[in-house]
């Protein structure tokens, strides 16, 4: 190696550019990353290598008045891992979120990514990483339905119709073609209806925005829920068709017995199990998980013995083949995807790599020659 070191820097208009929104292409990517997963080629943080990240965990008041306090999905993150395969690589997303960001005109959260040599640790990139975020987050529902949703799916509904639920329902569309049309619910209506009519125009499929969510879950073969906010949207059982898909991208209220009497699919349920782990070292126990994990619930059901935990599948062990995927039509599905850090790294390193070969983003030295050598 030279003295010099340089890193490639990406602003978000270079993210675009070097395709991070090329859903199918991250899709495609994200398939990769869970057959690596179904493997054990990769790395999560903490001894057990099973950690989604290092969290600030914040309390609903603090002694100094300027320490930051708990709200909604207001969190600050580290999110490190490896991936192997032909990605080789190390990378770290940074996470800021607030809810009380969208005030602002800021987005809900803030993502830098990096990208590091496995070996010297030297930084290869640092991204915008929002875009790498919110297009692996939608194109994991969409691998999840290749795989897992009916062969007859016609209708799929989306609770919440923000700019990640947006993504999810691109890539669900792109996945399964046999859908005809989309009912959306969101909390706000006339939201929705701009929304409904914004996708319609985008995706070529009829969308319909509705103001009842039941009505969006009874006609779902597929349903994607992913919202933000203290209020987890409700799932009545009564509205669940048989052979439904339903895939919890964010928190949702569903009854416990759905938990028990449906199949639980996970992107990764060691994880989740870390989650778990982290809570019950709070005082307020599993609460202090259960309004941003979209495993809350049935993690406390794990955790009193209501749900037995290797009844869980996990998503990577059914895309290699080692455990059946839908096994009938009737089968209703609950999958719980809880964000890998490993999505990003895979689809941050395809980025990065169509940057790198076609020249965009600056690059950076971090020195001409280090000091301490």
């Amino acid at each position: 190696m030279s003295d010099s070191l340089e890193w490639l820097y990406l602003q978000e208009e270079d993210v675009i550019k070097a395709g991070a929104l090329d859903l199918k292409a991250c899709m495609q990517t994200i398939e990769e990353m869970f057959l690596l997963i179904g493997r054990g080629d990769y790395i999560l943080g903490g001894p057990k290598r099973n950690d989604h990240g290092l969290m600030l965990w914040f309390n609903e008041s603090e002694e100094f008045p300027n320490m930051p306090t708990a709200g909604p999905d207001r969190r600050f993150m580290s999110l490190i891992s490896y991936l192997g395969g032909d990605f080789d690589v190390m990378g770290n997303k940074w996470y800021g979120s607030n809810i009380a960001n969208t005030k602002k005109g800021l987005p809900r959260s803030i993502h830098t990514f990096t990208l590091n040599d496995k070996e010297t640790g030297a930084p290869l990139s640092m991204m915008a990483g929002n875009l790498i975020s919110s297009t692996r987050t939608g194109a994991v529902p969409g691998v999840f339905s290749k795989y897992l949703a009916a062969n007859d799916a016609r209708v799929l509904g989306a609770v919440g119709g923000g700019a990640i639920n947006q993504s999810c329902v691109e890539a669900i569309v792109t996945a399964v073609s046999s859908l005809q049309k989309v009912v959306l619910y969101d909390i706000n209506k006339d939201k929705g209806e701009e929304i409904a009519r914004s996708m319609r125009d985008k995706l070529n499929i009829q969308v319909d925005a509705v103001d009842d969510i039941d009505d969006c879950v009874s006609q779902s073969d597929i349903l994607s829920v992913a919202t933000a906010g203290k209020v987890k949207p409700k799932i009545n059982e009564e509205s669940v068709k048989p052979g439904q898909l339903i895939l919890l991208t964010g928190a949702a209220d569903i009854m416990p017995k759905m938990y028990s009497q449906y199949r639980i699919v996970a992107d990764l349920w060691s994880m989740h199990e870390k989650w778990l782990e982290d809570g019950l070292q709070r005082p307020e126990g599993v609460e202090s998980i259960k309004s941003w994990a979209m495993s809350g619930d049935i993690l406390e059901m794990v955790h009193n013995g209501e749900v037995d935990k290797e009844s869980i599948d996990n998503f990577g062990d059914i895309i290699n083949g080692h455990v059946t995927g839908r096994k009938d039509d009737d089968e209703v599905i609950i999958g719980i995807m809880g964000g890998l850090p490993t999505a990003d790294v895979a689809w941050g390193y395809r980025v990065y790599q169509y940057a790198l070969d076609q020249e965009i983003g600056i690059k950076l030295p971090l020195w001409d020659s280090s000091y301490l050598v």
